[in-house]
C-alpha cells in the first residue's frame, strides 16, 4: 500500500507542469495534496478520474487559496470534510478518509511567516488540531496523518538551524509542539527510516536555492503507533518537480481487518 503527500502550491499550475502523468507513473493508492488552490469548479477531476481515482476536495471559501484533496483507487468507507472548527474549515486545512483498519488524514498547517497575527493563528491551530485528534483516537486508531506541517522539528530537517533559529517554522514553541504530538503516540515515518542529513521537502523559489539543496523538510507522513508493524518504507521523492515541495511517501503492508 502506497501513500504519497505533496503540496502541489496549486493543482492547475502543477497539471501544467505534467502532474497527470506522475501520478499515474508514481501509481500511488492514496495521493493527498496540499495547497489545491481550486474550488469544485476549477478543479478538474477528469483527468486522475480517467486514471482511477477517486476525488474529494476540501477547498477554502477564499478563491485561489489553501485547500486540500485525497485522491483514492480504493473508495473510502468514508469521508469526513473539515475538522469541524469554522475558522480553520474555511481555509480548507483538514479532510480524511476512512479504509477497513485504518484513515488516513491529510491536513495543511497554517503558515505564520506573514507576520505576528497569522503566527498567533497557527499556535491557536496547533493547541486546536492536537485536541482534535486527540478526540479521534478512540474512533480512528489507525491514523496516517501526512501534510504540510510548516514545522522543521528537528536541527537535522532544515539547512542552515543557527541563522532560522527566530524563524517561523522553526521557532522553539513550534519545534516543542511537534516532540509532544509524536508524545501522543504517533511516528515520524520518515525518520524512523532514514536518519541521514540534508533531506528537505520544500525550496524558496530564488535563484539556485533547489539546485544548491538548501531546504526545510516541512511535509510528513505521521504513523500511529498502532500501524508501526506494517510500516514498509519511508522516502522524499525530490526529483519530482511540480512545485516548490517535492512529495513524500510512505509504503505500508496492506492492513488485515
Amino acid at each position: 500500500m502506497k501513500i504519497i503527500s505533496y503540496n502541489v502550491n496549486g493543482i492547475r499550475s502543477a497539471i501544467s507542469k505534467g502532474f497527470v502523468d506522475w501520478v499515474k507513473a508514481a501509481n500511488p493508492d492514496v495521493l493527498c495534496l496540499q495547497e489545491i488552490k481550486a474550488d469544485e469548479t476549477k478543479f478538474d477531476k477528469a483527468p486522475f478520474e480517467e486514471i482511477g481515482y477517486h476525488v474529494y476536495i476540501h477547498p477554502a471559501v477564499k478563491k485561489g487559496y489553501s485547500g486540500v484533496a485525497i485522491l483514492s483507487k480504493k473508495e473510502p468507507k468514508n469521508v469526513c470534510i473539515g475538522c469541524g472548527i469554522e475558522q480553520y474549515d474555511q481555509e480548507g486545512r483538514v479532510i480524511r478518509a476512512d479504509y477497513d483498519g485504518y484513515s488516513v488524514l491529510n491536513v495543511y498547517m497554517p503558515s505564520g511567516s506573514s507576520g505576528e497575527h497569522r503566527q498567533a493563528f497557527k499556535m491557536e491551530w496547533l493547541r486546536d488540531f492536537q485536541q482534535y485528534i486527540q478526540g479521534l483516537k478512540d474512533t480512528v486508531p489507525g491514523l496516517v496523518i501526512c501534510g504540510d506541517y510548516n514545522i522543521c522539528h528537528q536541527a537535522i530537517d532544515i539547512h542552515n538551524p543557527k541563522s532560522n533559529a527566530n524563524s517561523s517554522g522553526f521557532l522553539p514553541e513550534e519545534r516543542n509542539w511537534f516532540s509532544g504530538f509524536l508524545q501522543d503516540g504517533y511516528i515520524d515515518s520518515f525518520r524512523h527510516f532514514n536518519q541521514e542529513p540534508h533531506q528537505y521537502t520544500w525550496w524558496s523559489y530564488r535563484a539556485n536555492v533547489r539546485a544548491k539543496n538548501l531546504g526545510w523538510r516541512i511535509d510528513y507522513l505521521l504513523v500511529s503507533e498502532h500501524l508501526k508493524p506494517l510500516m514498509k518504507r519511508a522516502a522524499i521523492l525530490p526529483e519530482a518537480k511540480h512545485s516548490d515541495h517535492c512529495p513524500i511517501l510512505l509504503e505500508m503492508h496492506p492492513v488485515e481487518n
